[in-house]
């Protein structure tokens, strides 16, 4: 069983804008290597045929094809779901033998092994599954069959999910680490950050400081 991951990416000069207390343009850089990371772990992963990045920002969506994504402008702005359905619909038509995936774009330390294990739970099921985050109130993966493909993202998305799909268990630490905070970088610190995301809170003395 194959995967195709959506991952979805605001425009870097946007996002992250909880990353409150350093120079705008270390929120920018920190967003773009969050993103960059996150595209190349999946890459990286047995499991994953492909990597569709969803984003409205030309210049980005460039630095995600270098690494070797694929890429399409943002279907739905202001709907991430919504988005994430087109985006669904265009993996499946490119791809009909992959299972889409929708995967968080600010997961700096995810380990492909991570992902490995979680898309072989997956495999054993036929409806949608998805991945709680750290604190068990949101979701940082996300995946069904095309036509049970049905996000539900948003405040409080682990127990929306839950109701209709499999909780995927298992430790999977790089995986449930999404980076919204200063705090929750200095946390995903010891799961081991990617280079990107290392080297830019390196030079902006946020590793240790």
């Amino acid at each position: 069983m194959s995967f195709v991951v959506l991952l979805p990416v605001k425009p870097p000069a946007r996002g992250k804008s909880r990353l409150v207390g350093v120079p705008d343009a270390t929120r920018v850089a920190l967003a773009s290597a969050f993103a960059l990371d996150t595209a190349a772990s999946c890459l990286a992963s047995e499991a994953v045929a492909h990597v569709l990045a969803v984003t409205d920002d030309d210049a980005f969506a460039a630095a995600l094809m270098e690494l070797g994504c694929a890429a399409i402008p943002d279907g739905v702005t202001g709907d991430l779901n919504g988005s994430l359905a087109l985006a669904a619909r265009e993996a499946v038509r490119r791809w009909p033998a992959s299972q889409p995936v929708a995967l968080c774009g600010d997961l700096p330390a995810l380990r492909p092994a991570d992902l490995d294990a979680a898309l072989a739970r997956v495999a054993g099921t036929d409806g949608a599954c998805f991945v709680a985050d750290a604190a068990g109130t949101g979701t940082t993966l996300y995946t069904a069959p095309a036509d049970l493909f049905v996000p539900r993202y948003g405040v409080g998305s682990a127990a929306l999910h839950a109701e209709a799909s499999k909780a995927l268990d298992g430790e999977l630490a790089s995986l449930r680490h999404d980076v919204d905070t200063l705090e929750d970088l200095r946390t995903a610190v010891p799961l081991g950050l990617g280079p990107r995301t290392t080297l830019v809170a390196a030079r902006a003395d946020l590793l240790f400081g």
